[in-house]
């Protein structure tokens, strides 16, 4: 059995002249909850949108449930739940109507499940779509996308126009699915807290292709911030290995660093006669030192 369930080498996509993306490589594989982590423009639905197959990769290759995204067959698509950042209903129908009309294309539907989230996000089954708001919308976007209980989950921005109940339920839900570890989920967000709770893995995009991508624990375990004190002024030219952002004062300096160990901390102590603070750093911390090392 493939233990891969998202595929990319080299990936490209281009508009016209615009290059938005550049050569991604990505492997996801089974079981895993992958939050993509990027700033705007950085090409995080673009990438999505090439992966279902809405959009024409240029140049690369790409495989989704081992099978090219453009050419996915019906087998394919129903073994993928999809929520896009901003949801389009019918506007004259009603919310259960939606539901029933969706469920009618899925032979595996959950009807009992769907039945609990719209229970659980509070959702008014004889309410008009055209009356919803842009949380409740997309409350029922994500009912539509998981319903069938896919294989693989494709969530661009989920959390985006929920509130903190909302969220705090999305969240419950995704690591109800992800517990057995058959199922994969692939989510952008900006919440960073949010994927810090669930996610197994992180792929950071900057500027058309993926930076970084691993396990969270083993991010959040080597990149960290040091303090540097020194009982005299630290040289303008001040740096250390691996460094991803120096910040010198006088005797002290504050260093972002992407590796770190005792040999490491012991060698600045020695060389500078300093001491030294180490400082674990949350997963937006991290991001944003990665993202100004560019």
């Amino acid at each position: 059995m493939n233990n891969e369930m998202i595929r990319t080498t080299g990936l490209r996509k281009s508009f016209g002249r615009s290059e938005v993306l550049r050569g991604v490589d990505l492997a996801v594989p089974r079981g895993a909850v992958v939050g993509l982590l990027g700033t705007n423009g950085a090409g995080k639905s673009t990438l999505i949108k090439c992966l279902l197959g809405l959009l024409k990769i240029t140049a690369g290759s790409a495989t989704v449930l081992g099978e090219d995204p453009w050419t996915l067959s019906a087998a394919a698509k129903a073994r993928i739940g999809y929520v896009p950042q901003v949801v389009h209903l019918y506007p004259w129908m009603k919310v259960a109507q939606v539901i029933q009309y969706t469920a009618a294309f899925y032979p595996k539907w959950d009807h009992a499940w769907c039945d609990e989230l719209v229970d659980q996000w509070d959702l008014d089954r004889s309410a008009s779509i055209r009356t919803l708001s842009t949380g409740q919308l997309q409350r029922l976007g994500l009912i539509l996308g998981m319903g069938h209980r896919p294989d693989l989950y494709v969530l661009d921005e989920p959390a985006a126009s929920l509130d903190p109940a909302g969220r705090r339920s999305l969240l419950r839900s995704l690591l109800e699915v992800s517990e057995d570890s058959e199922h994969s989920i692939l989510f952008s967000t900006h919440i960073t807290s949010d994927l810090e709770r669930i996610a197994s893995h992180v792929a950071i995009m900057g500027d058309g292709v993926i930076d970084y991508f691993g396990e969270l624990d083993e991010l959040k375990d080597s990149v960290k911030r040091i303090r540097v004190h020194s009982p005299t002024d630290l040289p303008a030219d001040f740096s250390l290995p691996g460094s991803l952002r120096t910040e010198v004062i006088g005797q002290s300096a504050i260093v972002a660093v992407a590796e770190i160990d005792n040999e490491f901390v012991d060698q600045v102590r020695k060389r500078f006669h300093a001491t030294v603070e180490i400082e674990d750093l949350n997963l937006e911390d991290i991001f944003l030192e990665l993202h100004d090392a560019q």
